[in-house]
């Protein structure tokens, strides 16, 4: 297990993200309709929320991130864990 601890932290120090204090997005919104997230932070994506959208990105707006929030806040969100 401390193997396992030393190497995460390894691995996070390396990221890009690790500049913020939020490296670990809680929602991510994908536009275009695109079903796939092309290797965009896949390790700090392990227990994100992904919400996707047919509009194109220019005119993504208000009422489509309003969405994606409604959406988010309906959701259980267990991260990792199982429901007791």
């Amino acid at each position: 297990m401390m193997l396992f601890n030393w190497k995460t932290s390894m691995t996070e120090q390396e990221l890009e993200t690790n500049c913020t204090d939020y490296p670990y997005p809680d929602l991510l919104i994908r536009t275009s309709g695109e079903l796939r997230v092309s290797n965009f932070l896949l390790w700090q994506l392990a227990y994100t929320e992904f919400f996707f959208v047919q509009t194109l990105w220019p005119e993504f707006g208000k009422d489509e991130f309003v969405d994606a929030l409604t959406s988010f806040q309906q959701r259980q969100r267990r991260c990792g864990g199982r429901k007791s």
